[in-house]
């Protein structure tokens, strides 16, 4: 089987997405909010790509890719020269990702869950980045469906 069969949620996640990112320190004070647009798709059997760009009001701006690879068994990887990590499904509507920023290193731990409505017009996504066993920011994200 492949990444659509083995991981149906993921596959129903496919398209552009719109949203805003909210980061907050460890004590919920504002640090940085900014506008995104994600595409996200299943290139074949065994790729994942996902393209984040962002948006600031100052108007910076700011475009990653994200290539992941499935791994087998329900899991993917994903292995940048910025991040690295895996993913995988928890239930029909959920999605567990951990990971680490290697500039950070590997003191600096982010889980993220990823939340998809019933009718896949919009997700909520909550990062905690995670220090030594301490949070020291979250970063909540809403998204809607735009194609």
């Amino acid at each position: 089987m492949g990444l659509r069969e083995d991981m149906p949620l993921l596959a129903r996640h496919e398209g552009e997405w719109e949203g805003t990112y909210t980061h907050l320190d460890g004590e919920g004070n504002l640090i940085d909010r900014h506008r995104s647009h994600l595409t996200c798709r299943i290139v074949d059997d065994v790729t994942y790509h996902q393209t984040n760009r962002y948006t600031w009001d100052d108007g910076r701006t700011e475009v990653l890719e994200f290539p992941g690879t499935y791994l087998g068994e329900g899991r993917c990887g994903f292995d940048t020269e910025r991040i690295r990590g895996t993913f995988w499904e928890l239930d029909d509507s959920t999605i567990y990702l951990h990971w680490i920023y290697k500039a950070e290193g590997e003191d600096m731990r982010l889980f993220e869950l990823i939340v998809l409505s019933d009718d896949g017009k919009s997700k909520s996504r909550v990062w905690q980045w995670i220090r030594n066993g301490e949070c020291v920011k979250r970063t909540l994200i809403d998204e809607k469906r735009v194609a």
